[in-house]
């Protein structure tokens, strides 16, 4: 007996390998980050099966009409945020401009779709009180509370994602020349492959240092195919075999990081909405705010993705993101576990 269905499920088959063919080219030509490629994916699959069940139709024969009805009510009593929504309305809108000019269908029915309106949520602050309180926490007389505490104190001052900072390699890291004195900076990728260089503060950098010299560190095979070598490593992971962790494998994850800052947080007492990598993040950019910064100077180390302000990220110089740093810095206005070391340093001149 023959299946009625085949014909659907080969169209259904093909359709799945031309969202592959799109997301490929988001990927190679518009260098699209892989949580965003993950998600439209995500939606997209579930965009087919909504019209095969809902409607009987296909991604190459779905209307305006269905693809209003699948990005607006039938989500929304999904329970799918309007904040989500939006993710979904342009991966249909990319997905379907592209099918048209591949020449897969003649007319663009995502074209007219409109985004969700979003309320713009203020973030939440955490506070210079509570992020000297969160810094103090971890031991750094040992291995991990060295490491945790340095990739906070990064976090903290320099204002990057934490995708950016766990996927730092040690080769990212250089030196230059700032007011006769050695500073640190990082080469930091983040959404979208972009590069940034960050000036790193003199607490974060102690830290760091601290902890790239550790013993533990030394006995730990980092190494990377390239020959690079992660910079911030995990000390246990379940899911490896015991001859395979290492390289890539010892990478630390994004969620250990908001685990062990929840951990953090919890210890200190902190509101469990404020313990997050992001809130560090928006305490930099409100610190920066305070300090009279333009708006330029903060994007440009905050890492904003957007295209109008990309060429003049370039135009600010190095110098003058290290006096923005300096000046902004958090971890300046708190107690941390290398302040007395920082201001004896300065006192000498190395610093």
């Amino acid at each position: 007996m023959k299946n009625k269905n085949a014909p659907n499920n080969a169209r259904a088959d093909k359709e799945l390998l031309l969202i592959e063919d799109w997301l490929t080219f988001l990927i190679t030509s518009k260098g699209r980050s892989l949580s965003t490629i993950n998600k439209y994916r995500g939606y997209l699959k579930q965009l087919q099966l909504y019209l095969l069940e809902e409607h009987k139709a296909l991604l190459l024969t779905a209307s305006s009409e269905h693809l209003e009805n699948y990005t607006g009510l039938w989500l929304h009593k999904k329970g799918v945020a309007p904040k989500s929504r939006h993710v979904t309305v342009a991966a249909c809108k990319g997905f379907y401009h592209w099918l048209q000019d591949k020449s897969h269908i003649i007319s663009d029915p995502a074209a007219q779709l409109e985004y969700p309106k979003t309320g713009r949520k203020l973030p939440k602050q955490l506070g210079l009180s509570n992020a000297e309180k969160l810094l103090m926490q971890p031991d750094i007389n040992s291995f991990t509370g060295l490491r945790d505490a340095a990739m906070l104190a990064l976090l903290m001052s320099c204002g990057m994602r934490v995708s950016g900072l766990v996927n730092l390699n040690q080769e990212q890291l250089f030196w230059y020349q700032y007011q006769d004195k050695q500073r640190l900076a990082l080469l930091v990728t983040e959404k979208g492959g972009h590069e940034r260089e960050l000036p790193v503060p003199h607490e974060a950098m102690l830290l760091l240092q601290a902890y790239l010299g550790h013993d533990e560190l030394q006995d730990i095979d980092r190494t990377l195919p390239s020959g690079e070598q992660v910079l911030f490593v995990s000390v246990r992971n379940r899911r490896v075999p015991e001859h395979e962790y290492r390289g890539e494998a010892r990478r630390l994850t994004e969620k250990s990081v908001w685990s062990f800052m929840q951990k953090y947080g919890e210890t200190a007492g902190l509101p469990e909405e404020l313990c997050h990598p992001h809130a560090l993040r928006h305490m930099l950019g409100a610190e920066m705010m305070e300090e009279d910064i333009t708006t330029l100077q903060i994007q440009a180390i905050l890492g904003h993705s957007d295209p109008k302000t990309s060429e003049i990220y370039a135009r600010i110089a190095r110098g003058k993101l290290t006096e923005v740093v300096d000046k902004a810095n958090p971890l300046r206005k708190i107690k941390t576990a290398v302040s007395p070391l920082v201001q004896e340093m300065k006192k000498r001149g190395a610093l």
